[in-house]
């Protein structure tokens, strides 16, 4: 009976092992998951490449500029943020905040062009097992402009 109720125990207590476990290594993934788009994001503007920027915009994303905003499909952004990369030919882009709450994201950078600099501000939202832009935002640099 003492060897039953023990063997009980241990068992309970590897299940509960085995499940901290598994929780923990949810979470790990699900950040690194997060982190990873917002480290490709970060490269596709470095590169001033719309079509990997665009890998991760939602079916529609609000996309502004000084000039002009509105809501567009995946494509028409994407065509949208080719020229402004042929037009704007990127010199650099520097994270200088990103975060999250609730399931969402936001990443704020710098992105230095041949032009003019920008701020821009990114906000993600989970759309399945991954992090999707929803709002892009460019403004001019008011430092530079002033």
């Amino acid at each position: 009976m003492f060897l039953a109720i023990f063997d009980l125990k241990k068992l309970l207590n590897m299940k509960a092992i085995a499940g901290s476990a598994l929780l923990v290594l949810t979470l790990v993934l699900a950040s690194y998951t997060s982190a990873f788009n917002i480290d490709d994001i970060s490269a596709a503007m470095k590169a001033g490449d719309a079509e990997k920027l665009a890998k991760y915009f939602d079916d529609r994303i609000e996309l502004t500029f000084p000039d002009k905003g509105d809501m567009y499909s995946k494509a028409q952004a994407q065509m949208i943020m080719k020229d402004f990369f042929e037009q704007n030919p990127v010199k650099g882009f520097t994270v200088k905040h990103k975060g999250d709450n609730k399931g969402a994201q936001f990443m704020i950078g710098n992105l230095q062009t041949k032009n003019r600099d920008y701020q821009a501000r990114f906000f993600l939202k989970k759309k399945g097992e991954i992090q999707v832009i929803q709002d892009l935002t460019f403004e001019l640099d008011k430092k530079v402009e002033n």
